[in-house]
């Protein structure tokens, strides 16, 4: 890799920015002054330091965020802040973007990574990666519907869903449910709600695949993903 593009990948400027540390003979590999901005490195292999302090180099990176209602699951957005707008600069940096998305008003777990492929193997419909959301239902919720979710509803679109696992916590007027699907559809659990004549008026995805949601994480907040639970998601996704 360039040392100029591996030390502005590493948050330490533009490429421009790059070249003035290297005037300023801020830079060493292997504890030698280094000038030229082309040279090739080894991150991995090479002890490389800007000002004395080695250069972590970090290919990928792994974000659980606890999504806010109002944020938008996208990288840019005209209009609505986004949740990449909610993250340091220099996790931007490593140019982001949430792998799949939440709704606009929905709250809960979403991950954020630079891994294009396993963004990919989690989104895949081939993967079958189970999603857990909490809600809260406007009507009864009862044994009928727990039957019409394991078979499947059919949308206001004719699409007819796979399986959903219906929990129900409490019935009532206003009932708490949790619901288990293996798919993303726009607006699905609201949409599989009102097959069944009820509304969702409020929902929180608590896991995706072997993630959970950090129950110390405030509404906005985020962290990187422990080693434990990279390796689960990897492996359940192999």
């Amino acid at each position: 890799m360039r040392l100029d593009k591996l030390l502005a990948n590493m948050g330490y400027g533009s490429r421009k920015e790059v070249k003035v540390l290297l005037k300023q003979k801020a830079v060493t590999v292997e504890g030698e002054v280094v000038k030229d901005s082309a040279m090739h490195v080894d991150p991995v292999k090479q002890n490389v330091a800007v000002f004395g302090e080695r250069v972590e180099y970090v290919e990928f990176i792994y974000i659980m965020m606890h999504k806010p209602p109002g944020v938008i699951s996208a990288t840019e957005d005209r209009y609505d802040q986004t949740v990449i707008d909610l993250l340091d600069p220099y996790v931007q940096h490593f140019q982001p973007f949430p792998v799949g998305r939440l709704d606009k008003d929905t709250e809960g777990l979403l991950l954020i990574t630079n891994d294009g492929n396993l963004a990919h193997n989690l989104l895949s419909p081939k993967k079958h990666v189970p999603k857990w959301y909490y809600a809260k239902i406007d009507g009864v919720v009862t044994e009928a519907d727990i039957e019409a979710f394991a078979n499947g509803v059919m949308l206001d679109d004719g699409y007819e869903t796979k399986p959903g696992e219906l929990v129900i916590l409490s019935s009532g007027a206003e009932s708490e449910i949790e619901l288990m699907i293996q798919e993303g559809k726009f607006h699905q659990v609201k949409r599989m709600f009102e097959a069944v004549g009820k509304k969702v008026t409020y929902l929180k995805r608590i896991s995706m695949g072997p993630l959970q949601l950090d129950a110390e994480l405030e509404l906005g907040d985020y962290r990187e993903l422990t080693e434990e639970e990279l390796s689960a998601l990897i492996k359940h996704n192999a």
